[in-house]
C-alpha cells in the first residue's frame, strides 16, 4: 500500500532530512552504503505535524512555553509535565494511527508473519544529530516494544519527549525555537543484542584521528550509553586495523528484554564479568565498518552498534550514526608545556573523557533533584553517572567526576561538548569524595587530589582553537541562516559566507510582512531588524565576505508573517510564482524591497561593514534585472569596487544567456536545487518521485553539470566569478570534484561540510597539478624522442 507518513527506511537518505529528521535519514543512507542496519520505517514529521495541528495542541504547548520562567530547573521540570501529559493523553488522527499499524504489521510479516515482532522505537527529531550539536539522549528511545498497541503508545511518547526538561532546556541554550520544533520516529526490528555499545571514528579524548575507539558490554546498550557499566574498550589503528590497545573491564550488571517487554536490568553472570564482550575478529569488522561510514560522510562520526548470535560477521549491526560534535570541527591547541611534578597522591582514578584542569568545591549527589538544592556555579559535580536529566547541574559544573561509564557515556559526550573537564568510570568517586572538600581535578590524566595543588598547570578559560586551514585554489565559502550561530562556527576554516539566507531574521527577528510595517508606520522594526542579523554575521568574521541573499520566501511562506494573509495572494505553486527578483520590482511589493536595501546601505555605511555584498535570488529575465538594478541603485546600492552584486543561477534562462546576463552581475550562485528542478521537470518538493527513483532529482545528471559547466565557462570568459550554494556539494563528494575541475571559483556548503570539503578540494586540486605535470612530461619525452 501506499503510505501518507510512514517512509520505510531503505528508501531514506540524508537528502531526507526535512522528511524524517537526522535519526532516520543517517539510517537510509547507511543502508544504500551497505552497511548493516536493522530494518524498519520511519514515522514522518508530517505525522507529528497533521498529529498537532488537527488535535488543537499546538497553541496550548505555546501557551504553556511562553510562561516558563527561564534558567529554574523546576520551572522545566513543571511545563514538562504538562505538555506531555497533553501529548500523551491526546488520540492521534485515524488516518495516521492507522498507517503506524499497517507498517508495523508489514514489517511483522516480513519475518516469519510474527505478530509480536519486538521492534526499537527512536526519536528522530528536526534538530536531532546536527554536525554542532549533539542531542544526546534528549528525546526517548524505547527499546523491546511489542504489538501494534505498544508501538502506538511509544510513537507518542517519543513525539512526548520533544518536550522533557532536557530537550527544552537543551533547545533554549542552543539557540533554537522550542515553538517550532518537529518529531519523526524510526520503528526498526529489534537486535536480539548479544553485546552492544558505542564507536567514535576518533578518539574522543584526545582528538587522535588515526584510531578508532569501541566500547561496549554484554546485553543492550543501555548498560553503555547509560553508565550502568565501565565497558571494555578497544583502540583500533585505522590504516593497520590492528587493535593497539584493549581494556576489560569488571562488568557487574547488563540490560536484558524483560517477558514483558520491559527492558531489564540484572546482575551480570559471574562468567561474563571479566570477560570480553566482544572477540577480536568482532573488533575488527566494527572498526572497519566505523572506517567506511566515517569516509562515506568526510566526517569523524559516533556509532552506536550491536551484535546478537548469528554466525559472523552477519552478527553485526549498526543501529545509529551521527556526526561527532566536539572533534569534527575544531582540534584543540596542544600545549608542550610540562606540568611540574605532583607531589600528593591521588584521590580517584578514572578515564580522562574532557581534558582540562579544575578546582572547586564537590558537591556528591545522586540524583538531578539532590542537584537542585546544592549544585552552584563551578562545583565540581560527583555522582554515579549522568543522564540527560542532568543537563541543567553540568552547564553549572566546572568539572565533572562519576563512578560508572567509558569514554562515550552520556556524561563524556555532554562534557565535551560543554568544554567541562570530565572523569569516568572512577568505581568509587562518589564513596571517597566529600561534599564540601576542594578538589583539583585532572581530567587530562584522569585523576583527583585533594585541595588545591600548587604546580598543576591550570589551563586558560578560553583555549585557543586550532582549525585545519589547508591552502586552496578554489575558495570554500560556508552557507549560514540562523545569524547566532556564526559564533559558534566562526572557527571553521572557511574563507567567507557564500549564503546568507535572511529568511530566519524576517520570521524571528522581524515576524511581521514588511507590508504590513509599511502600513503600521513601523518601518525602522524591519531595517534594524535586518540590519542587526546581517552585522552580527559580518562583525564576527570581518574582513572574510558576507554574500548576502535578499528575501526568498513564496506566498505561502511569506502569508505566515504577522498580518501577511492581507497582502499574499493563494498560488497553487508558488515555488514557481511571485518570489526574488519578480517580487521586488512588482509595484505592490517594490516600497518593502527598498527596505532590504536600507538595511544592507545601514550595514555597510553607518556600521562600516564593507564585506557584505548582496545575491539576487530566481532572477528569470534581463528586463526584471534592468529594472531591479534601477531601484538598488536609487537607494544607494551600486557595483563597484568593494560592493558586488551577484545573481542566483537557478533559472535555466540563466544558463540560456549567461552572455547577456554577465553584463549585469559582478558574478553568479548556482543554486543547484532548483537548477535541477527546472531542468529535469521535477518538483523538488515531491513526495511521490524521489521513491519512485532519486534519479528524478539528481543534481548529477548529465543536464545539471553540462548548464553549469557552461555557465562557468561563458562566466569566465567575461571575468565574472561563479560560485555555487545549493546542497549537491555538501552531499556529494563527486560533484565537488566535478565542480573543481569547471574551475569554479568558490564552493559554499553547509558548517558541517566545511572541513571535508576544504579538505576534499585539496586533494583534487592537489590530483589535477600531478596530471598537469605527467601530462607536461609525457610531451617533453615526445619532443625528445
Amino acid at each position: 500500500m501506499s503510505y501518507k507518513y510512514i517512509i520505510w527506511l531503505n528508501e531514506l537518505s540524508r537528502e531526507s532530512l526535512s522528511l524524517v529528521g537526522g535519526k532516520c535519514a543517517h539510517l537510509g543512507e547507511m543502508i544504500k552504503q551497505g552497511i548493516p542496519v536493522p530494518p524498519g520505517f520511519a514515522v514522518t514529521f508530517r505525522a507529528y505535524e497533521e498529529f498537532i495541528d488537527k488535535s488543537g495542541l499546538r497553541d496550548k504547548i505555546e501557551k504553556i512555553l511562553r510562561e516558563v520562567e527561564k534558567g529554574k530547573p523546576e520551572e522545566y521540570e513543571r511545563v514538562s509535565r504538562e505538555i506531555r501529559k497533553l501529548i500523551e493523553e491526546t488520540p492521534m488522527p485515524r488516518d495516521v494511527e492507522n498507517e503506524i499499524r499497517s507498517a508495523y504489521r508489514e514489517l511483522c510479516r516480513r519475518f516469519n508473519n510474527q505478530d509480536d515482532l519486538a521492534v526499537a522505537v527512536r526519536s528522530s527529531a528536526a534538530a536531532e544529530d546536527l554536525p554542532d550539536a549533539s542531542f544526546a539522549g534528549q528525546q526517548d528511545t524505547y527499546l523491546n516494544v511489542i504489538g501494534e498497541e505498544d508501538v502506538i503508545n511509544k510513537v507518542k511518547k517519543c513525539w512526548s519527549s520533544l518536550f522533557t526538561p532536557r530537550a527544552i532546556f537543551y533547545r533554549e541554550q542552543k539557540g533554537l525555537d522550542n515553538g517550532r520544533v518537529s518529531m519523526a520516529v524510526a520503528v526498526q526490528k529489534l537486535v536480539n543484542a548479544r553485546s552492544s555499545g558505542v564507536m567514535f571514528t576518533v578518539h574522543p579524548a584526545t582528538g587522535d584521528e588515526n584510531v578508532v575507539v569501541i566500547e561496549g558490554s554484554w546485553g543492550l546498550g543501555e548498560a553503555v550509553v547509560g553508565g550502568l557499566v565501565t565497558p571494555d574498550r578497544w583502540i583500533v589503528e585505522k590504516r593497520s586495523l590492528r587493535i593497539v590497545e584493549r581494556s576489560i573491564s569488571n562488568k557487574m550488571k547488563w540490560c536484558l528484554r524483560g517477558d514483558n517487554g520491559l527492558t531489564v536490568v540484572s546482575d551480570l553472570p559471574e562468567d561474563l564479568r571479566k570477560k570480553p564482550s566482544l572477540t577480536d575478529e568482532e573488533v575488527i569488522e566494527l572498526a572497519r565498518l566505523g572506517i567506511k561510514i566515517e569516509e562515506h560522510y568526510g566526517t569523524h562520526m559516533d556509532v552506536e552498534w550491536a551484535v546478537d548470535d548469528s554466525p559472523f560477521p552477519q552478527n553485526i549491526f549498526i543501529v545509529q550514526a551521527r556526526p561527532e560534535t566536539v572533534w569534527s570541527s575544531r582540534k584543540t591547541a596542544k600545549t608542550e608545556k610540562e606540568i611540574a611534578k605532583i607531589s600528593s597522591e591521588p584521590i580517584v582514578k578514572g578515564l580522562p573523557a574532557s581534558p582540562g584542569v579544575h578546582i572547586g568545591e564537590a558537591k556528591v549527589v545522586m540524583t538531578p533533584e539532590e542537584a537542585s538544592k546544592v549544585m552552584r556555579k563551578g562545583d565540581v559535580l560527583v555522582t554515579r553517572m549522568t543522564n540527560p536529566d542532568w543537563v541543567p547541574y553540568m552547564r553549572l559544573a566546572g568539572a565533572i567526576v562519576t563512578d560508572e561509564g567509558g569514554m562515550t557515556c552520556h556524561a563524556a559526550i555532554v562534557s565535551r561538548e560543554l568544554g567541562i573537564p570530565c572523569i569516568v568510570g572512577t568505581g568509587r568517586a562518589t564513596e571517597l569524595l566529600k561534599t564540601g572538600e576542594i578538589y583539583t581535578v585532572d581530567a587530562t590524566r584522569g585523576v583527583v587530589y585533594l585541595g588545591e595543588v600548587e604546580g598543576l598547570l591550570k589551563p586558560k578559560k578560553e583555549e585557543e582553537i586550532v582549525v585545519e586551514w589547508i591552502p586552496t585554489g578554489t575558495k570554500v565559502y560556508m552557507n549560514l541562516g540562523v545569524p547566532e550561530k556564526i559564533k559558534e562556527y566562526s572557527k571553521l576554516p572557511f574563507d567567507g559566507i557564500g549564503l546568507m539566507r535572511v529568511e530566519f531574521i524576517l520570521a524571528s527577528y522581524i515576524g511581521e510582512h514588511p507590508l504590513y510595517l509599511i502600513e503600521m508606520g513601523k518601518q525602522e522594526k524591519f531595517i534594524s531588524g535586518m540590519a542587526d542579523g546581517i552585522s552580527l554575521v559580518a562583525r564576527e568574521i570581518f574582513p572574510r565576505p558576507v554574500v548576502v541573499r535578499f528575501s526568498d520566501f513564496k506566498t505561502n511562506e511569506y502569508r505566515e508573517l504577522g498580518g501577511g494573509n492581507k497582502y499574499e495572494p493563494h498560488e497553487d505553486n508558488p515555488m514557481l510564482g511571485w518570489r526574488g527578483v519578480s517580487r521586488y520590482i512588482s509595484p505592490q511589493y517594490e516600497e518593502a524591497f527598498r527596505l532590504e536595501c536600507r538595511a544592507i546601505r545601514r550595514v555597510r555605511e553607518e556600521q562600516g561593514l564593507t564585506n557584505v555584498h548582496v545575491m539576487l535570488p530566481f532572477v528569470r529575465t534581463t528586463w526584471e534585472v534592468e529594472r531591479v538594478l534601477e531601484i538598488m541603485a536609487e537607494e544607494g546600492l551600486k557595483s563597484g569596487r568593494d560592493f558586488k552584486i551577484w545573481a542566483m543561477a537557478e533559472v535555466p534562462s540563466v544558463i540560456f544567456l549567461a552572455e547577456e546576463f554577465s553584463k549585469y552581475f559582478d558574478g553568479f550562485s548556482i543554486g543547484s536545487n532548483d537548477l535541477t528542478q527546472l531542468i529535469l521537470g521535477t518538483d523538488r518538493d515531491s513526495q511521490i518521485l524521489p521513491k519512485l527513483d532519486k534519479r528524478y532529482f539528481d543534481e548529477r545528471d548529465p543536464a545539471v553539470r553540462r548548464a553549469i559547466a557552461h555557465l562557468i565557462k561563458v562566466a569566465h570568459k567575461h571575468g565574472r566569478t561563479v560560485s555555487i550554494c545549493g546542497q549537491a556539494p555538501s552531499v556529494y563528494p563527486e560533484f565537488t570534484e566535478f565542480l573543481v575541475r569547471c574551475g569554479i571559483d568558490s564552493v559554499s556548503v553547509n558548517p558541517d561540510a566545511v572541513i571535508g570539503t576544504r579538505r576534499l578540494i585539496a586533494s583534487v586540486e592537489r590530483k589535477i597539478m600531478l596530471e598537469r605535470i605527467s601530462k607536461i612530461a609525457q610531451n617533453s619525452r615526445r619532443l625528445s624522442i
